[in-house]
């Protein structure tokens, strides 16, 4: 009876402070890239889909501190490839914007999704000046039009932060330069605004208006 009665109390009791510990311990781990650390809290029955307060993954937190092997680990336990933050970021949009190719062809073979509602994968790539990596994810399959949830395309996003290369690559694939945002701008109106004459005449050339 004493041991029914001990039972049901464990049962309802809130998570105890060694638990959280282990989430602390755990999250070191992976941000200093401490494999077996993490492995040993890992066969303790820690989540590999644990998550913060903002739904960010231990996988978004690798991609973070770009610790390609820690994703490779993570995802052998079963982490969600595609799981999104509060913010709508998955693992692929934060390797993208980093620059993280050789984790973006991991998630992508790990099934990711490159075309996806909102901000995906080639508008954060192109954000950042990212061109190998929007060069693969066009091979991919990636839209190269579709746009935020504010109407701003890949494109836009290269041309407002002087991404030459970027912005020459999407032109070349046939990016549609007249596309506008919900506010009106266009990649051209954020090129001259920020006085990148050389993207204002690429753009230009590949027929945007005025």
């Amino acid at each position: 009876m004493i041991l029914r009665i001990l039972l049901i109390i464990t049962l309802f009791m809130p998570l105890s402070s060694a638990v959280a510990g282990s989430y602390d311990e755990l999250l070191t781990a992976i941000k200093s890239n401490d494999l077996p650390a993490a492995d040993a809290l890992f066969a303790r029955g820690m989540d590999a889909n644990t998550s913060d307060s903002s739904g960010n993954t231990l996988l978004m937190i690798a991609v973070r501190e770009n610790h390609a092997h820690m994703a490779r680990r993570l995802l052998q336990l079963q982490a969600k490839v595609g799981a999104r933050n509060q913010y709508g970021e998955s693992a692929l949009m934060l390797a993208a914007a980093n620059g993280e190719l050789e984790l973006v062809k991991l998630f992508v073979a790990h099934g990711a999704e490159v075309n996806m509602a909102g901000w995906n994968p080639l508008i954060y790539a192109a954000w950042r000046g990212r061109t190998e990596v929007v060069k693969y994810l066009l091979e991919k399959g990636a839209d190269i039009d579709a746009v935020s949830p504010n109407g701003v395309s890949a494109l836009m996003m290269a041309a407002r932060d002087g991404h030459f290369d970027t912005v020459r690559l999407l032109l070349w694939e046939v990016a549609d330069p007249n596309i506008k945002s919900e506010s009106g701008a266009s990649a051209l109106g954020w090129a001259r605004k920020a006085g990148n004459s050389e993207i204002a005449d690429l753009l230009k050339h590949a027929g945007a208006r005025d």
